[in-house]
């Protein structure tokens, strides 16, 4: 039954009131305050701090999420061979991590790999030097292995329902044909669900790139990255906000423009067979 346009705008009329008091009044406040100095974006931009941010954030956010969608996609294949019932108790577990904020993520990994932490005590029992062990999870490194705690739920999730609909039959057919198992993924599966990988990796890497307080947790502003960038101007310095709210401003766009990617391969794809 298809709605009236009274009833359709009653019911997004709340979503839409949340959306412009969550996000169009902030950037708009943000945006005001870039452009209160007109020198804030020229002098946020030509900063070697920014310029190594950025760089230091396109390779977390690129780096990170592709580790996550191969582990993820991987875990996704055993997933499907589960029962329903052991699928479902399995998924319950792995979103389990999305409920975490990222500084109990991080205080977690420091916990777990910290210099003390109980799986460095193990391999230190195992011969391996806990000072170097325990040192890794504050590199960078060590970051991208913390933010794949929480971004291999979010790949799982999107491939879960592509490698559902797939038909494994076409794998089978391709093997009594001679094909390895990894041809057969690789020319065949992988093809067929390569927008749900896109749209997991733009995902992924745009929560990466804009994670902050696992990052802060574990590396303090030690990791030239915009998000902890952003946060030094803001709480160490606080004189600069107008400069301050620009690296936010480019944060976004560049957040906005990798989901933007993502969607539009995502939907180009889905076109492709109507032509």
């Amino acid at each position: 039954m298809l709605l009236s346009r009274r009833r359709f705008a009653l019911f997004t009329l709340p979503a839409l009131a949340l959306f412009c008091l969550f996000f169009v009044l902030p950037v708009a406040l943000i945006l005001g305050e870039a452009l209160s100095d007109e020198g804030a974006f020229p002098r946020a931009l030509s900063d070697p701090l920014f310029q190594r941010g950025l760089w230091g954030t396109v390779i977390l956010g690129t780096l990170t999420p592709l580790f996550s969608v191969v582990v993820g996609f991987c875990a996704t294949m055993g997933l499907n061979r589960l029962r329903p019932g052991a699928r479902t108790a399995t998924l319950f577990a792995i979103s389990l991590p999305l409920t975490f904020s990222g500084l109990i993520v991080a205080y977690g990994f420091i916990l777990g790999f910290g210099r003390a932490g109980f799986i460095t005590q193990l391999l230190a029992h195992a011969g391996f030097d806990p000072a170097v062990v325990g040192a890794l999870i504050y590199t960078p490194a060590g970051l991208g292995f913390a933010y794949s705690y929480y971004l291999i739920p979010r790949v799982i999730m999107i491939l879960l329902p592509a490698v559902r609909n797939f038909d494994m039959v076409q794998l089978s057919v391709a093997r009594s044909l001679g094909a390895g198992r990894l041809r057969t993924i690789v020319g065949i599966m992988l093809p067929q669900i390569f927008p749900s990988l896109v749209a997991a990796f733009c995902l992924t890497a745009a929560v990466a790139m804009g994670a902050y307080g696992t990052a802060l947790a574990l590396v303090g502003t030690q990791l030239n990255i915009l998000p902890l960038l952003l946060y030094s101007k803001i709480s160490e310095a606080g004189s600069d906000l107008p400069a301050a709210a620009a690296i936010s401003l480019v944060l976004m766009a560049l957040c906005c423009i990798v989901i933007t990617l993502g969607e539009w391969f995502v939907s180009s794809r889905e076109k492709q067979p109507a032509r």
